[in-house]
């Protein structure tokens, strides 16, 4: 057993701390300029800024900018003027890409079955989507979205194509203005997450590692789910791959809570505290109840509309809990 660091445990308290009082507004257009010298140089530190991102989110004006540098797209040491070169760059190459995947297309449809089955997946799945307003106006372009959800099967071969994956983009295509930019933005938040809302990469370590940290923070809660819950917790793999998606109110909640997890404040992996704070929503009617592994997952499902600064916040108070207890090696690898 290790105990994390005072550096750490201090973070951790202050994180936890400034979600609780009241958030100040977020981070609009001038002061995320004022961040930047004449040159488009850092003039804040990407620390300072990261902080101030879980702190008080960003305003929606900036967050199209913001999220080129928490991604990846945009280097936090790049100036103005290679800014506009690297978005060149990367037009560039997507136009590259999609013109080699209409070259292969004809051999991928005759010698792998699996592109078929892929495509036909995601067609189905697009069809689904329900893509208008309260008013009935259309907010996505279904086409474009398949087109790169397709290009993105055929280039990244190490997030296969998967169920949840056409709701993600979604909210990227309505977030930034071009294909290039849509495409780029998936595949850097991907890495930027550690692949963690992939099936056969992240989610099952996730899963994993919640039940360790059930185990570790709440034995009475873990006790109940080993046995007359069993399965329920390895059942909850829908939120991490879609990142929470479905529980939130608002678009808006949803690109509040993955600019924190893209910011990697407090810590690593923040996604598992999460779903530790979403599973004690549901915790004191599972016991009282005693509840079996259905009736949790039902009581789980239905965890919606939650409130993004209010679900951030728990999961802050979460982490603050943890590094104040001596922790097992496995959660210490897994969080810093």
């Amino acid at each position: 057993m290790t105990t994390l660091s005072p550096e750490n445990s201090l973070s951790a308290r202050q994180s936890a701390s400034f979600i609780l009082v009241k958030r100040k507004p977020p981070i609009d257009k001038t002061e995320w300029d004022s961040f930047f010298d004449e040159n488009g140089h850092l003039a804040q530190s990407r620390d300072f800024i990261c902080v101030n991102i879980l702190e008080r989110g960003l305003h929606p004006f900036v967050r199209t900018e913001a999220w080129k540098f928490l991604t990846g797209y945009f280097s936090w040491q790049s100036s103005q003027d290679e800014r506009l070169t690297v978005d060149s760059m990367r037009r560039k190459n997507y136009k590259a890409l999609c013109q080699m995947y209409e070259k292969i297309q004809p051999l991928l449809e005759n010698l792998h079955q699996n592109f078929i089955e892929t495509r036909n997946n995601i067609t189905h799945d697009i069809q689904k989507l329900y893509d208008k307003d309260p008013l009935g106006n259309v907010l996505i372009d279904k086409k474009r979205l398949e087109k790169i959800l397709l290009l993105s099967y055929v280039c990244n071969t190490q997030a296969e194509y998967q169920q949840g994956f056409p709701e993600m983009v979604m909210l990227f295509q309505l977030m930034v203005e071009h294909d290039h930019e849509i495409f780029w933005l998936f595949q850097f938040f991907l890495q930027k997450t550690e692949h963690s809302c992939i099936l056969n990469i992240g989610v099952s370590k996730n899963l994993d590692m919640l039940s360790t940290l059930i185990t570790f923070l709440d034995p009475v809660f873990a006790e109940h789910l080993k046995g007359k819950g069993a399965g329920a917790v390895q059942s909850l793999f829908p939120w991490f791959c879609l990142c929470f998606q479905r529980a939130f109110k608002s678009f808006d909640d949803v690109w509040r809570l993955w600019e924190v997890l893209l910011t990697g404040k407090p810590c690593r992996n923040f996604q598992v505290l999460v779903a530790y704070s979403m599973l004690q929503m549901v915790r004191g009617q599972v016991l009282q109840e005693s509840m079996g592994g259905d009736d949790i997952l039902l009581a789980c499902n239905n965890l919606i509309d939650l409130d993004a600064d209010e679900l951030i916040s728990a999961a802050c108070m979460v982490y603050a809990e943890l590094i104040q207890k001596d922790v097992p090696q496995t959660l210490k690898d897994f969080f810093l």
